[in-house]
């Protein structure tokens, strides 16, 4: 799916309606009630049932007028097990997931009461938070829910639920599993495990760092760090006795004349340089990794230089609030040891949104500006931080944001074009330019060491005049209703916008990097823009956009981020040559631990398809990375087979997989790794790329519930895919996409037999990666399997409307289904409780919850009842109307 068409058909005023069965093309844009699920007794079970995960009982009494104890009634009726008390990390970590839950359920005043925020709050998140209302989509109409003594019937039906969640997950129900988002403590741990393979035994000739070494004094404060940390890491993390009186040294040493890292290893003297500090922190982290690969403290004698090719491989964080993260200090996004495994994995650059408009004050529009000292402040601090691990901050600019119309009261004369009731600050208009120019150089005054920007013109996000004005294409884009810009040509306007941009920092800064990516540059606009850019910035593109491909039949190219199709493609191919001949440098975006194809794990483990990625790009002269969009930046296998492409001279593509199993597994275990690597990676080539992947399940998978009666809402971007099978299908028959996910999953599910025998054969120091590479693989191949099942249902569903084929074949089939989707929801339950991890993406956070699966469970048990009644009684929607 390209982002681009969903925005595109995104209705300003709402939604599309659609009859139960069929969709409306009456073009009206009332939007339909809010989904209700008769699985439950009622709508207040369901709000306790939903939330009971994501709120502390308390501010879930105070949202619906009710006792604590009420409440905890409720609960226990249905069987809920023992609630956990949420910490104060934990509630901020939670927002999206909240208002995603009750999107359907409550009234807005209510979703921001069980939050605790302002009308103020929720609206800036509806808005800045990656665009968050598009993805819920328009909001249903919802009753207010306030607490009332349960009827004899509800009850009854209460009692049913505990039954049977008590019969489905027995004694593991009670169990209270991993706590939400304990994977931020995971990363962010600081301490070094064992990680040496007991298997593993000196060999003649290699030198044993055991004992009867130290690491030699150093001055500078990043060296200083660096050697402190590799202090412990030898200790710690291979058992070796270093003593500071020791005879034989390791000494880590600045070389202006090096280029790139140098290691030289003699029996008595270790050697780590290179010409910066940021260097040699890199050279140690190969020192390391090398020391893992070979399972204990062991190296031989010579020597190893490795020149650096991707000068800067960044990516954001896995764990980030995306909204405003400068605000809230107290979530940090990059800690210490979360910063050490980037460095470890080869990254060496971190980048986060920024909104330019809270980060300076304006004399021109002084409205602008509000709280810039402190997000300054937290800014410097990540920035020192992030430097004593060799690690540089961007920040991702989409500049300058839409205003409503009340700014433009005061400011008529810099009025743009319009937007979904927002308009542009027109570029146009030198007092605009002169305001990013200034805001820019005070930014970069205040943060000197940032790493420098990115930038994005065309995006979600109205921005300059012609940022929604028909791109992506062959022809030019407009500038719509805007005054001023529609007598110019796009690519002087954006132009003379980067060259604003430009100026400010380079009047505080005259080596941040500049990046300028292509996003929704249509061939027009590239074409005429990339020549006009200044000769110190860079071009970005998306590395495999535009390649082609042919799956089950059907021949589309990639249109968004792919790790099925391997990059580059011809449309970077093209715009990177047009930026070498303008004299600019160049870089590509990758995906190399996921994409929208499916976000629910931290890592796809495809890394076959990443070196593949990455021997072809060692052929394009491009001198950066970016590895991650918000989705991408978990320090993962894939991670950390790619990083021997960061440098040359590297391995073979075979002789890097092997090399990194055995860091992950050990050796013993690492060909059965390998086998399943190739295996996943052959079969993930089999996704039908070209589906609607921003709508499509494939991020909820078992925890999408099934609908007997056609929803009414359109599904939503990424947060509802709902039940639009055709909608999911796209480029493809839907019958193909079934055939394509049931392929897709039978050939994962031989991955995962070798990948079960390899985590077997670990040592107890790889165990918890083995485990976690399990959850992984698993909810891959569930996923993939319950979209084949759910695209089959809705297919009979359809069947069974228009009356066609043997209606108790159709009938049977579609309680099958039902029965297996309750199957991989009860499997899944187990894997999400036990990793907390599965099914979160930095910028949607939780698709999903144990209880969501849960509740999958009741839902399908009450759709292959309902399977059994007549067709009247059948596609009767429920509704909570009815009842109490």
């Amino acid at each position: 799916m390209y982002r681009r068409e969903f925005l595109r058909f995104v209705p300003a005023a709402g939604l599309l309606s659609r009859s139960l069965l069929s969709r409306s093309q009456s073009g009206a844009h009332a939007v339909p009630p809010p989904l209700s699920e008769a699985h439950f007794p009622s709508r207040l079970h369901q709000f306790v049932w939903r939330n009971w995960e994501l709120v502390n009982l308390e501010r879930m009494a105070e949202t619906v007028q009710a006792e604590s104890a009420e409440l905890q009634a409720i609960a226990d009726s249905m069987g809920l097990p023992e609630k956990r008390v949420l910490d104060e990390d934990q509630r901020r970590r939670f927002y999206i997931t909240v208002i995603r839950q009750n999107w359907h359920l409550l009234p807005n005043r209510q979703i921001q009461k069980l939050l605790g925020w302002d009308a103020a709050r929720f609206e800036f998140t509806l808005k800045e938070d990656d665009f968050l209302d598009h993805k819920l989509g328009a909001k249903p109409q919802c009753a207010p829910i306030w607490y009332r003594t349960p009827s004899e019937e509800e009850a009854r039906k209460a009692a049913a639920i505990r039954a049977t969640v008590h019969e489905t997950f027995g004694e593991a129900w009670s169990r209270p599993g991993e706590p939400p988002f304990a994977f931020v403590t995971h990363l962010s741990e600081a301490s070094y495990g064992d990680r040496r393979d007991p298997g593993a035994e000196i060999r003649d000739g290699e030198i044993d760092l055991s004992s009867g070494w130290r690491v030699a004094p150093v001055t500078g404060t990043l060296l200083e760090a660096a050697a402190e940390r590799l202090t412990r890491y030898l200790r710690h993390a291979m058992g070796a006795t270093i003593a500071p009186d020791a005879a034989r040294r390791i000494e880590l040493d600045v070389d202006s004349s090096a280029d790139g890292i140098h290691i030289e290893t003699t029996p008595n003297r270790i050697r780590i340089a290179a010409s910066s500090p940021e260097g040699v922190i890199r050279a140690v982290a190969h020192v390391q990794n090398h020391l893992e690969n070979r399972g204990g403290p062991f190296l031989e004698p010579g020597a190893i230089h490795l020149e650096e090719t991707w000068d800067v491989r960044y990516l954001y964080s896995f764990f980030a609030l995306y909204g405003d993260p400068l605000m809230e200090p107290e979530v940090d996004p990059f800690p210490d040891g979360y910063l050490e495994k980037l460095v470890r994995v080869g990254i060496n650059g971190v980048w986060m949104q920024a909104v330019l408009n809270t980060l300076a004050p304006s004399q021109a529009f002084p409205e602008l500006g509000k709280g810039w000292e402190t997000r300054l402040e937290n800014l410097n601090l990540l920035v020192d931080r992030a430097a004593r691990y060799g690690i540089k901050v961007y920040l991702y600019l989409n500049e300058p944001r839409a205003m409503p119309a009340s700014f433009f009261d005061r400011h008529p004369e810099v009025r743009g074009s319009s937007h979904r009731g927002l308009w542009a600050m027109c570029t146009s208009v030198p007092r605009v330019r002169d305001w990013i120019s200034d805001s820019l150089a005070h930014v970069m005054r205040h943060t000197p060491n940032l790493g420098g920007f990115f930038t994005i013109s065309m995006s979600e996000n109205h921005t300059n005049c012609f940022s929604h004005g028909g791109t992506w294409g062959t022809d030019a884009p407009n500038a719509g209703d805007c005054p001023r810009c529609p007598k110019r040509a796009s690519w002087d306007v954006i132009a003379e916008l980067f060259t604003a941009m430009r100026d400010g920092i380079r009047r505080e800064s005259a080596t941040a990097q500049i990046v300028h990516w292509d996003w929704g540059w249509g061939d027009a606009l590239a074409e005429r823009l990339i020549p006009r850019l200044a000769k110190d910035v860079v071009v970005q593109s998306v590395s495999e956009w535009a390649a082609p491909l042919e799956r089950g039949g059907v021949k589309t190219e990639v249109g968004e981020y792919s790790m099925s199709v391997v990059g580059p493609g011809p449309r970077a191919r093209r715009n990177w040559r047009r930026a070498r001949r303008a004299g600019v440098k160049t870089a590509a975006k990758v995906p190399f631990n996921n994409t929208w194809e499916i976000a629910a794990v931290p890592y796809i483990p495809v890394p076959a398809l990443v070196l593949r990625h990455c021997e072809n790009l060692s052929r394009e002269a491009v001198s950066m990375l970016m590895v991650s969009w918000t989705l991408g930046g978990y320090p993962s296998p894939n991670l950390a087979a790619a990083q021997a492409y960061y440098y040359r001279p590297h391995a073979s593509p075979d002789e890097i997989l092997s090399e990194t199993a055995v860091g992950r597994y050990g050796a013993v275990a690492a060909p059965d790794l390998v086998a399943a690597w190739r295996q996943f990676s052959r079969a993930f080539q089999e996704f039908p790329y070209g589906v609607h992947m921003y709508r499509i399940p494939t991020h909820h998978g078992p925890a999408n519930l099934l609908r007997l009666s056609r929803v009414e809402h359109e599904p939503g971007m990424i947060l509802f895919p709902h039940d639009a099978y055709e909608e999911w299908s796209r480029a493809y028959p839907p019958e193909v996409v079934q055939a394509q996910f049931r392929k897709l999953s039978s050939l994962w599910a031989e991955g995962l037999q070798l990948l079960e025998r390899a985590a077997r054969r670990t040592p107890p120091s790889r165990r918890r990666a083995a485990e976690l590479d399990l959850a992984v693989a698993h909810t891959c191949h569930r996923h993939f399997e319950s979209v084949a099942n759910q695209v089959e249902f809705y297919r009979l569903r359809a069947r069974l409307a228009d009356q066609t084929g043997d209606r108790d074949a159709v009938l049977q089939r579609m309680r099958e289904i039902a029965d297996e989707e309750a199957r991989l929801a009860t499997a899944q339950f187990h894997t999400a409780r036990a990793h907390s991890v599965i099914a979160y993406e930095a910028s949607n956070h939780y698709f999903y919850r144990p209880l969501d699966l849960a509740e999958k469970v009741l839902n399908c048990k009450r759709t292959a009842a309902r399977l059994y009644l007549t067709d009247d009684e059948l596609l009767r929607p429920a509704s909570f109307a009815k009842r109490r």
